[in-house]
């Protein structure tokens, strides 16, 4: 199953929360999280043939990598490393401040999609689709050493897709939890 597919699937199962199930909840509910989080990564809908990135091999400043790595790790330790004094905290402070600032214009449309499904994980995958072609994947090729370059501009992408999943899933959460009805029409597949 897709990564869309198991969003909608462990969301479903999360609205049976409060009645009598045979889902481990725990489960799912970090499946979900996970899930969401890989929607976001844009390598995590690239292309097939490379496996999302991960036959393409790269150097990472000096270190050899590949391109999936740099998405899922290296842009983040660098970021943590050269802006936030090396500490996770500092950075996901530096995130909320966005959120409370910068972005927080575009969150209501963040929150919305043209899907009828209640998590919009297809969106999200379409939006990632649209981050791997135009930076991911754009002008790399094997062996190639991305640096600073490279860094700069697509940091800023990470950055806003860690804050696009974190309002996501909250918002699915919320969904969840305040006890909004799930849409009849949303596949459930146990996994």
């Amino acid at each position: 199953m897709c990564v869309v597919g198991a969003i909608n699937n462990y969301t479903k199962q999360l609205y049976s929360y409060g009645q009598k199930t045979s889902y481990n909840l725990t489960e799912s509910l970090m499946f979900l999280a996970h899930f969401v989080g890989d929607v976001h990564q844009p390598l995590h809908v690239g292309y097939e043939d490379d496996e999302g990135g991960n036959t393409i091999i790269v150097h990472w400043y000096r270190r050899k990598t590949n391109l999936h790595h740099v998405w899922d790790v290296s842009i983040i330790d660098t970021a943590i490393k050269d802006f936030y004094n090396k500490s996770m905290d500092t950075m996901v402070e530096a995130l909320k401040m966005n959120l409370t600032g910068g972005w927080s214009d575009d969150i209501t449309r963040w929150e919305n999609c043209e899907n009828k499904w209640a998590t919009c994980a297809n969106d999200y995958a379409i939006e990632s689709i649209h981050d791997s072609c135009n930076y991911a994947y754009k002008d790399v090729e094997q062996d190639i050493t991305l640096g600073d370059d490279y860094f700069f501009t697509r940091y800023p992408v990470v950055e806003k897709r860690l804050a696009q999943a974190g309002i996501r899933l909250a918002l699915i959460l919320n969904r969840i939890f305040d006890g909004a009805k799930v849409d009849d029409d949303i596949p459930l597949q146990v996994q």
